[in-house]
C-alpha cells in the first residue's frame, strides 16, 4: 500500500509547465548581444618579436590586450556568459557573482552590463587599483577579502544570499570554451600563422589562472592532429607546477601568487594536467625582467603574466638554437602593463616585495646578444 503522505510518488498524469516566454525573450536578446560582441572583437593581432634573423627562430605574441576589456579574459568571460545563459543559470535582474583576481572580473562586469544584470566581484584586497576602477567603470561592485583563498566561499555565499549566479570560472573555464573551433584562441593562432615561414609552431607557451586557456590550446592541437607542444609557465607560489610535476591534483601552497591573473594556491578544476606537454617554473623577478625587455624591444608594456610566459619562451628559443633547430613559437600578451603601474612598473613596490630583476635583466641582455639564456 502506498502511503498517502509519500511525496516521492508522482501521479502519472502530472504536468508541470515552467516555460516563461518573457524570460526566453530576454535570454534570446542577451545571447544575441554577447554573440555580437564576438563578431566585433573576437580576433586579436599576432605580433612578431624582433629576434636576430640568423637564429632562424621566430617568436610571436598573440596580443589579447586588444580586446574591448583589455585582456585574454575577455574570451573566457564571453564563453562563461554564453555557457551560463544557455544553461538557464543567469536570470533577468539577478546578480552574477565571480571570484577573481581582477581581469576576469573586469571582462565579466563588461558582459553583465551588456546584458543588463548586476555584477559583484569577490577579490583580494591587494588587487591593483586600476583593475578595481575598471570593474566599477563597467558597473560592477567589488567585494574585498583579506585572504585570496576566501574568494571561492564568499562568492558562493553572496550568490546564494542574493538569488544570483556564482559564475565560478575556476570550475567552468575549460567546459565553457568550445575547444574544437568556434574562433577560440587556438584556431585564431593557427589561422594567423598559416602564411608565416614556420606556420606550425614548435611550442605554444601559456600561463594558468583557471587552466582554461592551456586546456583549449592543448585539446585543439590534438584534435587537429598537430605536433605543436603546449608549455605552461607558472609563477612563484603557485600549486599548478608542483601538482603537474608530482601528478598530485591536491597540491597547495601556503601563500598566493604575486603575479595577478595567474598562479593559484590550489590546482583548479579547469587545469587539465594530462593535456600539458611541458611546465616551467618562472621566478617572479624573471617575469618582470622579461616585460622590461619587452618594452625595450617593442615599446609595449604588458602585465607580469605576459612576462612569465615570455621568459619560458626565451628559454625554449635558447634551447632550440643550441640544438641547431629552427622554427616558431607563440606566447601571449595577456593584458596591458598600464593596469600595473603601481606594482610591476613601480620601483617602490618591487623594493617592498623584495624583487630584484637585475640579475635576470643581465641574463636577458646576454641572451639577446648570443642566443644563450643561462
Amino acid at each position: 500500500m502506498t502511503d498517502s503522505h509519500d511525496h516521492t510518488s508522482v501521479p502519472a498524469e502530472d504536468d508541470i509547465d515552467r516555460y516563461d516566454p518573457q524570460a526566453r525573450q530576454w535570454l534570446a536578446g542577451a545571447i544575441r548581444a554577447v554573440k555580437s560582441d564576438a563578431n566585433r572583437s573576437s580576433d586579436t593581432h599576432l605580433l612578431h618579436v624582433p629576434l636576430p634573423s640568423d637564429w632562424g627562430i621566430d617568436l610571436y605574441l598573440k596580443d589579447e590586450s586588444s580586446h574591448p576589456t583589455g585582456s585574454l579574459k575577455h574570451r573566457l568571460a564571453r564563453s562563461l556568459f554564453l555557457h551560463a545563459l544557455c544553461n538557464g543559470w543567469i536570470r533577468p535582474g539577478r546578480p552574477v557573482v565571480e571570484a577573481s583576481s581582477g581581469s576576469t572580473a573586469v571582462s565579466e562586469a563588461y558582459f553583465a552590463q551588456l546584458i543588463g544584470v548586476p555584477f559583484i566581484a569577490v577579490m583580494a584586497r591587494s588587487t591593483s587599483a586600476q583593475k578595481i576602477s575598471l570593474i566599477e567603470f563597467y558597473g560592477g561592485t567589488c567585494h574585498f577579502v583579506d585572504n585570496a583563498n576566501e574568494v571561492y566561499e564568499v562568492a558562493a555565499d553572496l550568490a546564494a544570499e542574493s538569488g544570483g549566479h556564482y559564475m565560478d570560472q575556476f570550475t567552468y573555464a575549460e567546459r565553457a570554451t568550445d575547444w574544437r573551433g568556434n574562433n577560440n584562441i587556438a584556431e585564431s593562432i593557427f589561422d594567423q600563422m598559416s602564411s608565416e615561414t614556420h606556420p606550425e609552431p614548435s611550442w605554444i607557451i601559456a600561463t594558468a589562472g583557471t587552466g582554461g586557456t592551456s586546456a583549449t590550446l592543448a585539446r585543439y592541437v590534438r584534435y587537429t592532429g598537430r605536433a605543436t607542444g603546449i608549455c605552461v609557465a607558472d609563477p612563484d607560489n603557485s600549486a599548478f607546477f608542483a601538482g603537474w610535476r608530482d601528478h598530485d591534483p591536491a597540491a597547495t601552497t601556503d601563500q598566493g601568487s604575486r603575479i595577478e591573473g595567474i598562479g593559484r594556491q590550489r590546482v583548479e578544476a579547469s587545469f587539465i594536467a594530462s593535456s600539458i606537454d611541458r611546465m616551467m617554473h618562472v621566478p617572479d623577478a624573471a617575469a618582470i625582467a622579461s616585460i622590461q625587455l619587452l618594452e625595450t624591444l617593442m615599446g609595449r608594456r604588458a602585465g607580469a603574466s605576459t612576462g612569465t610566459g615570455l621568459w619560458a619562451a626565451f628559454r625554449i628559443v635558447s634551447q632550440m638554437k643550441a640544438a641547431g633547430q629552427t622554427g616558431s613559437l607563440v606566447s601571449l600578451i595577456c593584458d596591458p602593463g598600464e593596469r600595473y603601474l603601481d606594482k610591476y612598473y613601480s620601483s617602490q613596490w618591487l623594493t617592498e616585495a623584495a624583487i630584484d630583476t637585475t640579475g635576470y635583466r643581465e641574463r636577458l641582455d646576454e641572451f639577446m646578444t648570443t642566443g644563450v639564456l643561462k
